[in-house]
């Protein structure tokens, strides 16, 4: 699929519509953990508008400072931690994790792709939205981004179940998404309580 040609403040402009249409995906998520939050705007809209329990992590430190508060009925921390281990979270406790310009970034994707897994509960959604390879943002920032086949396969590695990918927006972003299957007993990984 050819990407049309778009201006260097596309993703900036973007944003408003992004976090609206994630917003839309995940309402029904009531516990949600953001991987890769940067300085916490999704993370403070989805408590604000769908008073979700969110939990932001990046391992940046400057990224935002420490946010913890409470909005209408949702609530919201921001933290340093990384991704592969996200030991705040037990078991099967979180309904979805979402991943948003980031997923290039995270030096171990399958680490943080099982980390993922690992907290959601069964049905729960894993979201990931980030920049292709040959998009607008390898021509502003040139970082090692991937094809939507290999986000795929990624989801498909960590177990994943019904996973989807597609670009988006003019070509410009990846939306991909995978369930947390039922656990079984037996020969899956997943444990079960």
């Amino acid at each position: 699929m050819a990407k049309a040609a778009c201006p260097d403040d596309f993703y900036e402009k973007t944003k408003p519509w992004l976090r609206r249409r994630i917003g839309r995906e995940l309402r029904l998520a009531h516990r949600v953990v953001d991987v890769g939050c940067g300085s916490c705007e999704l993370v403070r809209y989805l408590a604000r508008t769908y008073g979700q329990q969110i939990t932001g992590v990046d391992v940046s430190p400057d990224r935002f400072a420490a946010a913890k508060g409470r909005r209408g009925t949702g609530r919201f921390r921001c933290m340093q931690h990384d991704a592969a281990e996200l030991g705040f979270a037990r078991d099967a406790s979180v309904d979805a994790v979402v991943s948003v310009w980031s997923l290039h970034e995270i030096a171990h994707p399958s680490a943080m792709l099982a980390e993922a897994r690992r907290v959601l509960r069964p049905g729960g959604e894993a979201l990931l939205v980030d920049f292709p390879k040959d998009s607008l943002a390898q021509r502003l920032w040139n970082e090692r981004y991937y094809r939507v086949e290999e986000v795929v396969e990624m989801l498909e590695a960590a177990e994943f179940s019904e996973v989807t990918g597609r670009l988006i927006q003019k070509g410009q972003l990846i939306w991909a998404r995978g369930f947390c299957p039922p656990c079984t007993q037996g020969g899956s990984s997943r444990r079960c309580s």
